[in-house]
């Protein structure tokens, strides 16, 4: 198991903020949503559910801070959308 941490606006993997060896990006939107933009898992870590895991930390996060998510990355969108579990957190807009 990976260790994920928190950074403001993302959740990284690895021991320096500013070269993540995998991060998930987000910005706050107006009202309660929060916009993620961009996942990045490297080569080394690819193939093991990380990016999945990612997610399951912002989902858990914007549910904390009674948060939507506007899903812009094309991974996360089609996680959210295809994870019953998330719909919750999947903001209409």
């Amino acid at each position: 198991m990976v260790t994920i941490n928190k950074a403001e606006n993302m959740f990284y993997i690895g021991d320096d903020v500013k070269e993540p060896i995998a991060e998930l990006t987000f910005n706050q939107s107006s009202g309660n949503n929060i916009v993620v933009d961009h996942t990045y898992v490297s080569d080394e870590l690819r193939g093991q559910g990380i990016a999945g895991e990612l997610v399951e930390k912002v989902v858990a996060y914007a549910r904390e801070n009674k948060k939507k998510i506007i899903p812009l990355c094309p991974y996360v969108k089609r996680k959210l959308e295809e994870t019953q579990e998330y719909h919750d957190v999947l903001s209409e807009k």
